[in-house]
């Protein structure tokens, strides 16, 4: 099965409405001041991804293996909970085990909608 390939703009709206319904949804967990917090989110996120992730993937290359693969998903929380440090308080998490369980359930969709929208 192949993943389609969004373009930035598809992923910042995506990961967009995302954490915003995520904050609604997990309110308890995710404070999102407002949209242009959680835009500005999306942006950083996208920047982290592509620059910060890899190097991250790369050098926990034999924990993942060793997990079989889950210790990606520490590596996606770790990036959220770096995007909020640098976002400021208009983006938090209330722990580190709240930014896991948004970067599991994100993971999760992302994959649901590259699947679907693979098909078209």
């Amino acid at each position: 099965m192949t993943f389609k390939r969004f373009s930035y703009l598809q992923r910042l709206v995506i990961n967009t409405i995302m954490l915003l319904a995520l904050a609604g949804l997990f309110s308890q967990g995710l404070y999102i001041q407002n949209i242009w917090t959680a835009i500005l989110a999306a942006l950083v996120l996208g920047f982290l991804n592509a620059f910060v992730r890899p190097v991250l993937h790369f050098l926990s290359l034999p924990l993942t293996i060793i997990s079989m693969g889950l210790f990606a998903f520490v590596i996606n929380a770790f990036v959220l909970w770096l995007t909020s440090w640098v976002i400021g308080p208009g983006f938090q998490f209330a722990s580190f085990w709240w930014a896991l369980l948004i970067s599991i359930i994100m993971s999760l969709v992302n994959a649901i909608l590259s699947s679907y929208f693979s098909r078209s």
